[in-house]
């Protein structure tokens, strides 16, 4: 197996790493300027107006150093890095902010991972897609709806989102999540792609080891609990019922398409593969063929 290194990593991973990163420092250090050196007139605009600035700035001198594709990964890297920092101050609030601070980490960090993750197992599919941020329109007015939740019940029922104890648990199941997906993708390699591939690559081959031994998708898997997790730590009711509805339905159709594709490319060895594991998703079955006789099977699957 061969062993993935950081010092190997394709040019536009380490440029997100270090402006990630970087920007996750400058903006720490903006945000907790006041409780370091105590709070005054002027370092209260440094603590909520600075971050802003520093954005602006960031993004002038990421334009003039770099163009196309590189400044591209650049400025989402930041803006994710940015993201996290605010995450982490407002974690440390004793009212609501604190479970919208530890979602702002938790997503940050999920989008983020994303794109480190296949710049380090499969660069040739490497794009700014890969942070996956622009997922869906579906997946932007869902992330909307669950702010706007947080937002109003905050405003109106301040007491409801004090109940960190039922965040943290949240976080759990976003962080167990995120382990999973990240777990198939450094498994599956190569063979991982954020799309539902309809045409074999000569060198695809079906992963059923480590993760893949314990369910057949694990990154979907992993994606499900992740997005339910992301609604207990905000503690919106509403958005958690919806977002388990939509996000269960999503999946049984995505399963649906992919293992009627894969069946396709490995034949009885994905069938025999779908006998011994399950999906891991509740209630998903994914596409089960017809029993036929062992006769026209052989004959469906010669190619």
């Amino acid at each position: 197996m061969d062993r993935l290194s950081l010092k190997d990593m394709c040019p536009p991973g380490r440029q997100a790493l270090v402006c990630f990163f970087l920007s996750a420092l400058v903006f720490t250090l903006s945000f907790f300027s006041g409780s370091v050196l105590g709070f005054s007139s002027e370092l209260w605009a440094l603590t909520y107006w600075g971050p802003a600035l520093y954005f602006c700035l960031f993004n002038f001198i990421l334009r003039y150093c770099y163009k196309g594709f590189m400044y591209e990964v650049s400025i989402r890297s930041a803006f994710l890095g940015a993201t996290f920092s605010m995450g982490v101050f407002l974690s440390t609030f004793e009212n609501g902010w604190r479970a919208f601070g530890l979602y702002a980490m938790i997503l940050s960090m999920f989008h983020f991972s994303e794109f480190m993750s296949v710049a380090l197992t499969n660069p040739r599919t490497l794009s700014v897609d890969s942070f996956i941020l622009n997922h869906s329109i579906q997946y932007g007015l869902a992330a909307v709806a669950s702010w706007i939740e947080w937002a109003i019940e905050y405003y109106f029922f301040p007491n409801m989102k004090t109940y960190f104890w039922i965040s943290f648990v949240g976080v759990v199941m976003c962080i167990t999540g995120e382990l999973l997906r990240k777990s198939a993708m450094f498994t599956a390699k190569t063979n991982f792609n954020h799309t539902v591939q309809y045409v074999k690559r000569p060198d695809h081959q079906l992963v059923t080891h480590g993760v893949y031994s314990l369910c057949r998708h694990p990154s979907y898997v992993g994606w499900f609990y992740w997005s339910i997790g992301t609604q207990i730590t905000l503690l919106n009711p509403i958005c958690l019922i919806i977002y388990t509805l939509a996000s269960w339905t999503f999946f049984r159709e995505r399963v649906y398409a992919e293992e009627l594709t894969l069946l396709t490319f490995f034949g009885p060895q994905y069938q025999d593969y779908q006998q011994k594991v399950g999906t891991g998703l509740p209630y998903i079955a994914g596409y089960i063929p017809e029993n036929t006789s062992q006769e026209v099977k052989d004959e469906h699957w010669s190619y």
